[in-house]
């Protein structure tokens, strides 16, 4: 990672205490605790992302089922 920057957060107090208190729990600071849920946040979302343009690329090249396209005889046949 780079450099790291300073943020500001505004959390209800009792929201703080009870992330104080996990943050005590697993033995890490709270702003360790803070980047690693953002990190995970922003992974899942490029992932997402990543997924997402993999489907629709395979989407626009279609699947071959071995089929072959039917007359219009058949699509309207009853």
């Amino acid at each position: 990672m780079g450099a790291k920057a300073n943020i500001t957060l505004k959390i209800d107090t009792r929201l703080l205490k009870e992330i104080k208190v996990l943050a005590a729990r697993e033995d890490t600071s709270i702003s360790a605790l803070m980047t690693e849920l953002l990190e995970d946040r922003v992974r899942k979302g490029r992932d997402y992302e990543q997924a997402k343009r993999r489907a629709l690329a395979r989407l626009r090249e279609g699947l071959d089922l071995g089929g072959r396209p039917l007359s219009r005889y058949e699509i309207y046949e009853r």
